[in-house]
């Protein structure tokens, strides 16, 4: 079976209570799940939660929500608690809870290699990057792939480097690419990371998904021609309600 759950913590920092914002007359969450009950090859959705509110909103439309402990710091802590309480999944699919327009194919190609491919633990999606603004902006985390389609590093850096070549004239040479945060994980390897102590260069990026590779494990970078926008600011919020209006 394969499972989507959705962590959504209310305290964020930038934007509190952002998974109970309402985007055209909805929550975020509604619109959240919605989006990955329409994946094709998910069969179960859950929203993993540290918050009553949140939890009580997912009832109302017909949701499945699990409370989480509030001193659990990371989505992927929260959605491995309740991972442990689903013995019957095989796969699990981290989708993040401040991602109303994400589009349900993007679910579906992520999950594919698991399922195509048994020796696969981690699946992730990239997108190639067509723009200096994107390349050279240090929250848009860039990774490089081995021929094979395994990620090799993910960084807030411009990587590669371009030793002769001005970004521009290597942005239109080379190819760069996005990682996009979807994560779909073997469930006995979910349950196993959040025991994984922290790794060096995930300290120095900030950036979780590289202890798994400093620990010897592959992540499948799938490469997606759909783009996603997360809410993390009030900003952010006000795209996406824009663009809501016209395709929700």
């Amino acid at each position: 079976m394969i499972v989507a759950i959705i962590p959504a913590r209310y305290g964020s920092t930038r934007l509190a209570g952002k998974p109970l914002a309402d985007i055209n007359g909805k929550p975020m969450i509604r619109h959240v799940y919605e989006r990955v009950q329409q994946a094709t090859l998910v069969d179960k959705v859950l929203v993993a939660t540290d918050d009553r509110r949140i939890a009580l909103a997912v009832e109302s439309f017909g949701g499945q929500a699990v409370m989480t402990s509030a001193t659990m710091t990371t989505g992927t802590d929260r959605i491995a608690f309740v991972a442990r309480s689903v013995p019957d999944a095989d796969i699990v699919v981290n989708v993040q809870g401040d991602e109303p327009l994400i589009v349900p194919e993007m679910i579906d190609e992520a999950v594919t290699p698991l399922i195509n491919d048994t020796s696969v633990s981690v699946g992730t999606l990239v997108r190639e990057i067509r723009s200096l603004e994107e390349l050279r902006n240090p929250n848009i985390v860039k990774v490089v792939m081995s021929v094979h389609g395994s990620a090799l590093y993910f960084s807030r850096a411009v990587i590669p480097y371009g030793r002769d070549l001005q970004e521009e004239e290597l942005l239109r040479r080379h190819r760069f690419y996005k990682h996009i945060g979807l994560y779909v994980f073997r469930r006995e390897f979910l349950i196993r990371l959040p025991e994984m102590a922290q790794t060096p260069l995930e300290l120095t990026e900030k950036l979780e998904q590289l202890r798994i590779l400093e620990s010897g494990v592959a992540i499948r970078a799938t490469l997606t021609q759909h783009d996603s926008i997360p809410v993390d600011t009030q900003a952010d919020l006000d795209r996406v309600r824009e663009i809501a209006r016209t395709l929700l």
